[in-house]
């Protein structure tokens, strides 16, 4: 291993300690800890959801699509990109006015329990299972793609290289809360998208301009420039279907409940949704021209998810190649951190301040949920040191069971006065149900991904279960209407 990529490694990683201990002098409550103390400007929000939301997947997972596949395998970004900007637009202003009117709800649990009067703790409870379950995978994930990357790069032992990355992650979210994971995300966004708009640039000049490569690309498979190539109605629905997945991902939906001012949400949508689509054509582009340069070279690739390290490494120059495997480092802790944020604000806010101990101060809660930290990804590690995990069948796993138990609650309790806490509670399980027994089945309609058919059946569930059970008192739906009062106030 090359010490330039190392000291670049070590930089990067003390520059995200750094932020932590700089905001764990800036923490004094709960609120601070969980979110940030709804401060966030406009930029940080943005490029922080985005962060958190891409992951690995981002710089190894789909230029590993597009590599082995072709641009059908784009497929998935349609979907991905439709349903990050509808969420933006339908979902960021109204759960920030929302979750701020009601009892300045922190975290989904508290304000799902707020919206319906859950004086019982049921729904809350129910939520911060199904929060912590898919959670619990979804860290683990990050964990072992974060270990992979550390083994392949330094050459060390896969234990010791998820002890390595699971310390640096943990010490900085421990110590500095939401702050430090959104402003660590936020400089983790602009690396991940400087490296995906560098990379392609530099290999598509390489191979002599974008003519040059789409026809050695048409040389070697003329299938990777067919849109449709060997690809079925299920699996385009399937891959359109992971749009679906955002309305109901927490630590996408905290970000929106953190912004300063809910009028300022247009203009983080503009900035996020510009970050995405430039990111998203840089990843494909790694992929699709990749392809192309790999055969020109005479490397044969056995795993194409490793395309983007492989590029980094026989473009650039080592401190350049530093850059950009640090790059996967970042898109990996930029959603390993909010994870472990949202699960631990979880257990503190609404298992232990709303139900064991409703007198806590805000010192004690805010090292209560410190300790979370820790304990969610003691779990998560236990989980990850199988190293023959799949990274890709736990996020795909989590991302569709916050899909479909949240997504279509989330959407409804903004926009519908009528539903009700049966209703809800019973979404969320027939969601979550839904994806666990159609992950299990195999053939024909079953091949679909489980998250439509969780996000349809948990849809039907709400509205029949609140038509059905018992109403709503009086005062939900004064509420209700004094929030959408106060949207279309604000739009005029």
């Amino acid at each position: 291993m090359q010490l330039e990529i190392i000291i670049s490694f070590i930089g990067y990683m003390l520059v995200m300690l750094a932020i932590g201990f700089y905001f764990y002098f800036k923490t004094d409550d709960l609120s601070d800890y969980v979110l940030g103390g709804r401060g966030l400007n406009p930029s940080v929000t943005a490029l922080s959801a985005g962060a958190s939301d891409m992951s690995g997947w981002l710089l190894l997972g789909l230029p590993g699509m597009m590599y082995s596949d072709g641009i059908v395998g784009s497929w998935i970004a349609v979907g991905l990109i439709l349903g990050a900007y509808l969420n933006w637009h339908y979902v960021a202003k109204p759960l920030r006015v929302y979750t701020h009117h009601l009892n300045d709800s922190i975290t989904i649990p508290d304000y799902l329990a707020n919206r319906f009067e859950d004086n019982g703790h049921l729904l809350r409870v129910i939520t911060a299972v199904v929060i912590l379950i898919f959670y619990t995978l979804y860290t683990s994930s990050g964990l072992v793609g974060g270990a992979k990357l550390f083994e392949a790069t330094f050459n060390i032992a896969y234990s010791d290289a998820l002890l390595v990355g699971s310390f640096v992650i943990v010490s900085y979210t421990f110590l500095g809360g939401y702050n430090a994971v959104s402003w660590t995300d936020f400089i983790q966004g602009i690396l991940m998208m400087l490296a995906l708009v560098i990379t392609p640039v530099v290999v598509v000049s390489e191979l002599g301009g974008v003519s040059s490569a789409i026809t050695a690309i048409e040389s070697i498979d003329p299938s990777h420039l067919n849109m449709v190539s060997g690809a079925s109605l299920i699996s385009v629905i399937s891959l359109l279907a992971w749009g679906l997945g955002y309305f109901g991902q927490p630590h996408i939906l905290v970000r929106f409940m953190s912004i300063r001012d809910e009028n300022e949400t247009h203009k983080a949508k503009t900035i996020g949704m510009s970050w995405m689509i430039l990111s998203i054509i840089g990843s494909l582009s790694v992929g699709f021209f990749g392809f192309a340069y790999v055969a020109a070279n005479g490397i044969d690739l056995v795993d194409s998810e490793k395309i983007f390290i492989t590029l980094s490494q026989l473009v650039f120059n080592p401190w350049i190649a530093g850059f950009l495997l640090a790059a996967i480092l970042a898109a990996i802790m930029s959603t390993v951190d909010s994870q472990l944020l949202v699960s631990s604000s979880v257990l503190t806010r609404d298992v232990y301040h709303a139900i064991i101990h409703k007198d806590a101060s805000d010192k004690e809660l805010v090292w209560i949920g410190r300790a979370t930290v820790i304990l969610i990804a003691l779990i998560a590690w236990y989980i990850s040191a199988d190293e023959n995990a799949s990274v890709l069948k736990l996020v795909s796993y989590a991302w569709a069971g916050f899909g479909a138990a949240f997504g279509p609650l989330i959407i409804l309790s903004l926009y519908s006065r009528t539903i009700t806490k049966f209703g809800a509670i019973s979404g969320m399980i027939v969601g979550a149900l839904t994806v666990i027994i159609w992950k299990e089945l195999q053939g024909g309609i079953f091949d679909i991904f489980e998250l439509l058919p969780g996000f349809v059946l948990s849809w039907i569930a709400i509205l029949l279960f609140s038509k059905y059970g018992t109403s709503n008192p009086d005062s939900i739906a004064k509420k209700f209407d004094e929030v959408q009062n106060r949207l279309k106030y604000e739009g005029k």
